[in-house]
């Protein structure tokens, strides 16, 4: 199901930027969208040659991993688990999870810290079940991930893009080395303390100055958001006609203009902004507009 495909990049017009494109991957699939989508395709490959025929699955109540497992095991002929952090809950995302036919198994947050021992819990005799990390975190997503840089016609300055594990931040990294290209990576991490994804890319690649973190754009933590940031995606959709998401890519667009403003970018470099989806978090954000 997963055949090559190429996301548009679409320019932007959004002042002070001059040269602002926007590496469209939301657009790949309303369901499995953006990064989900990169990473979950050699997972699945990996996992039909294995002849695997159930995934298993980690994540938030408004994951949108989970609702892009759960498509993309539905579509594949392949039964799905999710193991969900957290008390029960009823949501938009977790509706379409089980629309999907994923069983969602609700498990307290301690627990849920060691989720390889969650799933030996359930499905170790099983060889059949295929393991399937939170955020679908693996060697096989940054290959898929890795895909992004080959898909560019042209050469920017910058690649800027949102990041929770690092995973899709490797494979963009991996993808400029072995093009060989000069230009540098931004990774905005949107957990408070994200230095960590420093070392997450690390384990997958090389890293090199080629690579700088910007670690002030969290705005609070993961899935936290403040006034500021909120009124900046109403301006910034207002303007360009782009949804944003206030988890990931609306941090990540904050960062490059105010960068900008800091004099750490100039508006006439070329910059390429990944759009890695999660539109439907919005969903679980919608007392905040």
């Amino acid at each position: 199901m997963f055949k090559k495909i190429y996301s548009p990049v679409q320019k932007v017009s959004f002042a002070p930027f001059n040269h602002l494109s926007v590496k469209r991957d939301d657009l790949i699939d309303p369901y499995i969208s953006g990064n989900k989508w990169r990473k979950l395709k050699y997972i699945l490959a990996k996992a039909k040659a294995g002849n695997k025929t159930h995934l298993v699955t980690f994540g938030g109540a408004y994951s949108n991993h989970l609702v892009a497992t759960a498509a993309a095991a539905a579509r594949s002929g392949l039964k799905s688990t999710a193991f969900v952090r957290g008390e029960a809950v009823k949501n938009e995302m977790l509706l379409l999870c089980s629309l999907f036919g994923m069983e969602l198994i609700f498990t307290d947050r301690e627990s849920y810290r060691d989720r390889h021992k969650l799933f030996e819990s359930r499905f170790a005799d099983n060889a059949e079940v295929c393991f399937v990390d939170e955020g679908g975190a693996s060697v096989e997503a940054t290959l898929g991930c890795a895909e992004i840089i080959g898909e560019l016609t042209e050469t920017y300055d910058h690649i800027f893009c949102a990041a929770g594990t690092g995973t899709t931040a490797a494979g963009l990294l991996k993808g400029l080395q072995e093009q060989q290209l000069p230009t540098k990576l931004h990774i905005v991490p949107v957990l408070k303390g994200g230095a960590f994804i420093g070392d997450e890319i690390a384990r997958y690649t090389t890293t090199d100055k080629q690579l700088e973190l910007h670690l002030d754009y969290h705005f609070g933590g993961y899935a936290k958001t403040t006034p500021e940031l909120i009124h900046f995606i109403k301006t910034f959709t207002a303007q360009t006609g782009l949804l944003l998401d206030p988890v990931y890519t609306a941090k990540m667009f904050y960062a490059i203009c105010d960068l900008e403003k800091r004099g750490q970018l100039h508006r006439d470099e070329r910059i390429l902004a990944i759009h890695t989806g999660g539109l439907m978090g919005l969903f679980g954000m919608r007392d905040k507009f």
